[in-house]
This record gives structure tokens, C-alpha cells and sequence, in this order.
């Protein structure tokens, strides 16, 4: 196979690496600190949209256990927001949000689940689906923010940020749980 192309290699690949390469925005940041507060603006914006977003999740849930756990996580949301605000203030930073495109899209995905689906087992699913979405990228999103603290020497911060990292990876226990016994059951008879 030596002069032969790969089976799932096309054209574009072939080209000059550099052909990828993207310019940086006028404002993008230049060293570790300033990407970690520009992430955390992002994820601000994003756990004050789900504060916005979970009360339609409980409202169209049909299992009072799916509404209580979402219940549940709005509350424990709400102290996340709380908890970001200090870690801003620990930094010296003002609390701001910058859109979060991932979570918009996330959300957005959600609300055509609602659409998609009718009222009852099914919508349920799909809520959950949504919302271990939502989850996964929070995971994601607090693991690197409290690895970028770590590194920053930033320890009262990082400290805040392994709670709330704690917190998603419960709230998505608890969505798996709801949904291996008892939504998803019901959903598939």
C-alpha cells in the first residue's frame, strides 16, 4: 500500500497541514490563566442557562422520580452558579458569562427531544438522554477547569471546582439510575 491512499483518507487530508491551521481571534488568549477565566465565563453562562432550562424539564417529565431528581439538581445548580461566582472572586474577577455555544446547542437538542417525543415513558427517555448530555459535558468542562487550577496554583479554587465536578457525576448516577430502573423499562413495552 505504499503509494496507494487509505481507505477512509480523502483528498483534503493529503493537503498541507498548515492548510488547517486557524488564526487566532484579536482577543484570544495568550497564556493559561486567561483561557481558564474565558472557560469559566463560558461555563457561567451555561449553568445560569440551565437554571433557566431544567424548571421545562421538570414540567413536561411524566415520573415524579425524573422530576424529582431534576428537582433536585436545579437547586444543587443554583449553589453551582453560587460557587462559580466565588471561584471569579478568588481570581479577581468579575462573574460574567460568555455563550456558551456547546451548551446552546445542548439545550436546543433538548427542546427538539420535547417536540420529538410524546408526553409520557418516551419524552421521559429523552429527557434523560438530554439531560446526560448536559452532564457529560459538565464533567468535561469541571475536570479541565479544575486541572487548569491545579496547574495555576489556584488550590481554593480548585477545591470548589472538585465539588461541583463531584455534583455532575452524581446527578448523572442518579439520571442512569432513573432511567435503567424504571424509565426505560416502561418506555420499551
Amino acid at each position: 500500500m505504499k503509494n496507494q491512499e487509505k481507505p477512509n483518507q480523502n483528498k483534503a487530508d493529503l493537503k498541507n497541514p498548515k492548510d488547517n491551521f486557524v488564526a487566532p481571534a484579536s482577543d484570544a488568549a495568550t497564556d493559561l490563566r486567561d483561557f481558564f477565566i474565558d472557560c469559566l465565563k463560558d461555563i457561567y453562562w451555561a449553568e445560569n442557562a440551565l437554571v433557566t432550562a431544567l424548571p421545562k424539564m421538570i414540567a413536561n417529565a411524566t415520573s415524579a422520580n425524573l422530576a424529582s431528581t431534576i428537582t433536585e439538581h436545579l437547586a444543587v445548580t443554583k449553589n453551582q452558579v453560587v460557587r462559580l461566582e466565588k471561584v471569579f472572586d478568588l481570581l479577581g474577577e468579575k462573574a460574567e458569562g460568555k455563550k456558551c455555544e456547546a451548551m446552546a446547542g445542548l439545550l436546543k437538542e433538548g427542546d427538539s427531544i420535547l417536540e420529538e417525543t410524546t408526553p409520557g415513558a418516551v419524552r421521559d427517555a429523552g429527557i434523560i438522554a438530554a439531560s446526560q448530555k448536559i452532564e457529560h459535558y459538565e464533567i468535561a468542562t469541571y475536570g479541565t477547569l479544575n486541572a487548569f487550577a491545579k496547574a495555576l496554583g489556584e488550590n481554593d479554587a480548585s477545591k470548589l471546582l472538585t465539588q461541583t465536578l463531584a455534583e455532575e457525576k452524581e446527578a448523572d448516577c442518579l439520571l442512569n439510575d432513573v432511567a435503567l430502573n424504571a424509565v426505560n423499562i416502561v418506555a420499551a413495552e
